[in-house]
């Protein structure tokens, strides 16, 4: 969920997010979850908080994309966790050495 703004209006985080405002907070379907707004806009970084979504903001593009739902363990940040596997040609390859880089990991099974 892609927004241009840190703060956007109901209208327009319903239509993107899902999430209603109500009285009685954000809501989606009969779940509602506590949440305060005075004027009829979203603070992102509130609601991030109160649903438990990671938000991250592109400071070149003026982005702020706001994640899945994490079931209540939003991440605390959008740094990898340390991950060493071994490259094409038998040594070992560290996801840090890519650190200050965007990377795209793509996972594949077979089963």
């Amino acid at each position: 969920m892609i927004f241009t703004a840190p703060r956007v209006p109901a209208d327009e985080f319903e239509r993107v997010a899902g999430w209603r405002l109500e009285p009685e907070g954000l809501c989606r379907g009969d779940r509602c979850v506590p949440f305060r707004s005075d004027d009829r806009s979203v603070d992102l970084a509130a609601a991030s908080d109160a649903l438990t979504m990671p938000l991250v903001h592109d400071d070149a593009h003026a982005l702020w994309a706001l994640g899945a739902q994490a079931g209540g363990r939003a991440l605390k940040s959008a740094i990898a966790p340390e991950l060493e596997l071994p490259d094409f040609r038998g040594g070992s390859f560290r996801l840090s050495s890519l650190r200050g880089t965007k990377v795209l990991l793509v996972a594949w099974a077979s089963w």
